[in-house]
């Protein structure tokens, strides 16, 4: 199999490492394959892709869908690095509020699932980063959400001192106020 799954605390959330191919002319590995993500369970049906591109410092996030048009995702960067930090939103989970931050790079080239019940963000930590990301369901303006970067509530981690946050971003409401659906499992 060209994929090891890790399990990490948040239901859902899986860490991808590929098999990764190298010799003097690079490297090539797969970033997806169907069988091998379903027999993990992670049947999902991605429908459209992604790409950012952010300098140093900026930090995205955190963001999330309400049904119908929830997105689980598929988080992969191929240039630079980035912490990558996804929170709980299901309010009967005994990790709702949590959060979980894990390294993406280009170097690393590990790959993280996000279920669609979980808030997703995360900021630049080199000179600049190119996130991929792939959704199970289209954008949808109406039904986009966010989190308050940084609520003292979630007492997120951020590796930044003072980052580069836009004022869509700065407006989230914070964990206790946030509109969640009740319906995620």
């Amino acid at each position: 199999m060209p994929f090891e799954f890790e399990r990490l605390e948040i239901g859902g959330l899986v860490l991808i490492r590929p098999r990764v191919f190298e010799d003097d002319r690079g490297f090539f590995l797969e970033t997806y394959r169907e069988s091998d993500f379903a027999a993990a369970g992670l049947a999902d049906r991605f429908v459209q892709t992604n790409l950012s591109r952010s300098k140093r410092g900026v930090l995205r996030g955190l963001h999330y869908q309400k049904q119908p048009m929830a997105q689980a995702k598929l988080v992969q960067v191929v240039q630079g690095e980035v912490y990558d930090v996804v929170v709980d939103l299901r309010r009967d989970s005994s990790t709702f509020g949590r959060w979980c931050a894990t390294v993406l790079s280009e170097e690393n080239r590990r790959l993280l699932y996000v279920p669609p019940w979980c808030a997703h963000g995360f900021c630049v930590l080199s000179d600049s980063a190119q996130v991929i990301y792939a959704v199970t369901a289209e954008y949808s303006p109406e039904l986009e959400r966010g989190i308050l970067w940084s609520d003292a509530a979630l007492a997120i981690a951020w590796p930044v001192r003072e980052p580069v946050v836009n004022a869509r971003d700065k407006s989230w409401p914070p964990l206790a106020e946030a509109d969640i659906d009740a319906s995620w499992p």
